[in-house]
């Protein structure tokens, strides 16, 4: 007699097989059959598997109770597939194999069962009565007619394996060696793992390695005979020291039809776990499982997995409070969609209800009456939730919750149930947060160290540009880019672009060209910034759309998968932070993730760090390159602009500045017309470098074209130089520097008057390779007031070059080694034959290759030759 019917229809996806199991077991609890509970939910999940996966189509479940027991019906939608039924010739297929295994366990737990074919659908039903069971019996199954009952040797065996400490095999009795075929000096010493054909039992995470580990495990897995036959057992480890002390582990293992002889009976939820010496188990381990993962990640993983199926959820998760507890953020989820990625965040207070607050444990038993009651679940499908508060000495530290498709699945007793598990896990996951944050902080001072050295070490705009970037990438972010900005009144400037992927920086640079840059805020911190988002998705819908033809394709668009890609790489959270320094904006570093994925608050504190250094470092670099081109500017002003020809003569210069930046001042020359056929040239050097230097330079070098001509010699341009350098009192600066004056002859000479203050002699190279001073040394200038300076007569015949040079050559040093005047006399004694231009060049080679240091002062050289006539 029929007294209560239930049904329901399950969609052909594989979170249906889940919510068929929940129907069941929720059926037959209220109906009050908890003996056939577990019994009734095996076999429903098998054959709804059968019906969703194998068949492809939907499923439709049928409770009926009666006066002796239950009858579950299953049927889908695809009559034609027959079911292989067994025959004498045609077995069930066994535990390896992808199907049969429904039958199978029908044969083993029902009290009947059958199959019915119609036009539209097949039916497979199987009923489970209950008997009355003998007082003082712990767990009973169905009885089973003779044909039913599994078939076994002439005796039950039962296999005792031992695994030492190292995972080998040590022990092996004469029962595993019937069973599978190997003798005990076959198998020992080597891992159990190598002789099973599957690594862990079907439909759980816990392979047989990590199974020897815990302190007790049942399950079923395979073990491969020495024939090659795999054959299903079911096993009980229990987990045990010896009197040493060292841990192993013993196995027993029978024929999976055999599982009654091992199988323990269910335990109550209510009752207490012990270990075999009497003590209390672990409620952390319990929960968890031993050993418990030892990493942050690990452990939230397992528990949103263990509390998932603990409740017989769709879908669970867990999130982790910030250091103010305002927000909580996602570190482990199962069974949500990709939307919910890691380190997205929700506040701790939702709403002003007793169920809008994290801080307190709440069950919501249909969400699309409360839209918005958990943001984190908001267009999941999800109907039905419960959350308990993770809490340590009385704070909020995270928060733990299951979900299920279904609508009223979970009441108080689940929250109990739940917020139980969360008290025995807060303190180990509080303690790992610790240490994980402990571990972020030491590599975040060690990273900011590295980036304040990498900083300093350039005043480079450019390069600290790419310092800043490349420091984000991929260390903090996905992508970066670094705005600048010139002065108050100037818009932000896209600068530089990274991404980790270096095939997508044209993309991402052209898509934040198209977005109006960040406001330059200076409030310090870091904000969200959406339009490189919402630009992403604009593009990636204009490109699909013309991909497809509904719109017109400019010729400069790119292909569809290039903006769809850019897309996919900006998508994601992007954050601003104000580059601050000397109390004004001069830029913005921005940080980006690929599509739904976030920062995580740790991150974001170290990138502000990181902006700060990174904006002091951009702003010296700025200064310093302003510094930088006013001296190169000024340095460009005080040489001549050009050499002018001078008729019969070859004449060549070169100059080179020492020092990083160019420093004004220091050394210069000058050649310039004086008059119809008369010219004047000039070297110096000025003491030591800056403005000062710079001015005496200025000064000298003006004054010598102006006062040569007004037609004064050269002692007299000389002398007044001196009373102009000695005008400027605490700014003038002594000067060494060669003056003379040339005049081209017909006959292919030329004739010089030359005065030499101070400065290195000019040497004179014959077309003999005789070299000789041209000049002899007088006082230089800016020294004392009363000079008598005169001017030497030189003659240049064809073939003949002058020499003229500053201190930085003949001063060139290699440890206690000069260069000096002969050094230099020696090496233009091989330039005989030589033009102007190549003179001045193997001088220059020279002075570079008698150290292996740089030059650390300025050199001028000036060479002039007299072109040989040819021969008649």
């Amino acid at each position: 007699m029929i007294t209560a019917r239930a049904a329901a229809t399950f969609e052909p996806v594989g979170r249906s097989v889940a919510a068929a199991r929940a129907f069941v077991r929720d059926t037959l609890q209220g109906w009050g059959f908890p003996d056939v509970i577990d019994d009734a939910v095996v076999l429903t999940s098998e054959l709804v598997t059968n019906a969703v996966v194998h068949a492809g189509t939907s499923a439709d479940v049928l409770c009926v109770r009666t006066d002796a027991g239950v009858r579950i019906e299953v049927s889908d939608r695809y009559p034609e597939r027959e079911l292989p039924l067994q025959t004498p010739t045609r077995q069930f297929g066994g535990l390896d194999r992808e199907g049969g295994r429904g039958l199978m366990l029908c044969t083993a737990l029902a009290a009947c069962w059958g199959v019915e074919y119609g036009a539209t659908q097949k039916k497979v039903w199987f009923r489970l009565d209950l008997d009355d069971r003998p007082a003082g019996t712990r767990s009973a199954g169905p009885a089973l007619p003779v044909e039913a009952l599994p078939v076994a040797d002439p005796r039950v065996r039962v296999a005792v394996v031992q695994i030492d400490g190292t995972g080998g095999i040590s022990a092996w009795n004469d029962d595993a060696a019937h069973l599978f075929g190997y003798t005990a000096d076959q198998v020992t010493g080597k891992p159990l793992a190598d002789l099973a054909a599957w690594p862990h039992t079907p439909g759980t995470s816990t392979g047989i390695a990590e199974a020897l580990r815990l302190s007790r495990w049942e399950g079923s897995y395979g073990i491969r005979g020495a024939d090659g036959r795999v054959i299903p057992v079911y096993a009980s480890h229990l987990r045990v020291r010896d009197n040493e002390g060292a841990p192993s582990t013993v196995c027993l293992l029978v024929r999976d039809e055999e599982r009654a002889v091992l199988q323990s009976p269910p335990r109550s939820s209510g009752a207490d776990a012990s270990t075999d010496r009497g003590t209390a188990a672990d409620p952390f381990e319990v929960f968890i499982g031993s050993p418990a993962p030892d990493d942050l990640d690990g452990l939230l993983q397992r528990t949103v997995e263990r509390a998932r199926d603990m409740l017989d959820g769709d879908a669970a998760y867990l999130l982790l409070a910030t250091d103010d507890e305002t927000e909580l953020e996602v570190r482990a989820s199962t069974g949500l969609p990709s939307a919910r990625q890691r380190f997205a965040r929700v506040p701790v207070e939702a709403g002003t209800g007793r169920y809008g607050s994290a801080r307190l444990p709440s069950v919501h038993d249909d969400l699309n009456a409360v839209p918005g009651a958990v943001p984190l679940l908001t267009d999941t499908g999800l109907r039905s939730v419960v959350t308990v508060p993770l809490k340590v000495e009385g704070r909020l530290t995270g928060s733990l919750g299951v979900a299920a498709e279904a609508p009223h699945r979970y009441g108080n007793e689940e929250a109990l149930r739940l917020q139980f598990a969360a008290d025995r896990i807060a303190l180990a996951v509080e303690s790992a947060r610790l240490g994980e944050l402990e571990r972020l902080r030491r590599g975040s001072l060690s990273f900011l160290v590295e980036a304040s050295d990498l900083l300093a070490g350039t005043l480079d705009r450019d390069q600290t540009l790419a310092l800043m970037a490349q420091m984000t990438v991929p260390t903090l972010a996905t992508w970066c880019a670094v705005y600048t900005i010139a002065d108050q009144s100037s818009e932000p400037e896209l600068s530089y672009v990274l991404h980790e992927d270096e095939d997508l920086i044209d993309g991402l640079k052209a898509l934040l060209a198209k977005v109006a840059p960040p406001d330059p805020v200076p409030t310090p911190g870091a904000r969200i910034w959406t339009a490189p988002a919402r630009a992403a998705h604009s593009e990636a819908l204009r490109s699909s759309l013309r991909s497809v033809g509904l719109t017109d394709v400019p010729e400069s668009s790119p292909a569809p998968g290039v903006s769809l890609t850019t897309a996919a790489a900006v998508g994601g959270e992007t954050v601003v932070l104000p580059l601050v320094a000397r109390n004004r904006v001069i830029g913005m570093l921005t940080l980006g993730k690929p599509t739904d994925d976030h920062f995580r608050q740790e991150i974001v504190e170290l990138a502000e760090d990181l902006s700060r250094r990174a904006a002091l470092a951009l702003d010296n670099a700025r200064l310093y390159s302003e510094r930088t081109a006013i001296s190169q500017s000024l340095q460009r002003s005080l040489l001549p602009p050009g050499l002018p020809d001078v008729p019969g003569v070859e004449v060549d210069v070169i100059y080179r500045a020492a020092g990083e930046g160019n420093e004004v001042g220091g050394d210069f020359y000058d050649l310039f017309p004086i008059r119809d056929g008369a010219y004047g040239f000039a070297i110096g050097d000025v003491c030591g470098t800056g403005p000062e230097a710079a001015a005496v330079t200025g000064l000298a070098r003006h004054a010598l074209r102006l006062l040569a001509r007004e037609g004064f010699g050269g002692p007299a341009v000389l002398e007044r130089l001196n009373a102009a350098i000695l005008d400027e009192g605490a700014r003038s600066r002594f000067l060494t520097l060669l003056y003379g004056e040339l005049w081209p002859q017909e006959d292919g000479s030329a004739l010089l008057k030359v005065v030499c203050a101070g400065h290195p002699l000019p040497l004179r190279l014959r077309p003999d390779g005789t070299v000789e001073p041209a000049a002899d040394p007088q006082p230089l200038l800016g020294v004392m007031d009363d000079l008598e300076l005169y001017e030497q007569p030189v003659t240049l015949d064809p073939g003949d070059v002058l020499l003229c040079v500053t201190d930085g050559v003949t001063e060139r040093r290699e440890g206690s080694r000069m260069l000096g005047d002969d050094g230099l006399a020696d090496v233009l004694a091989t330039c005989t034959g030589l033009n102007a231009g190549a003179v001045s060049a193997r001088i220059l080679r020279a002075v570079e290759r008698f150290a292996a240091e740089p030059p650390s002062d300025d050199m001028a050289i000036l060479a002039m030759r007299m072109p040989e006539r040819p021969t008649e």
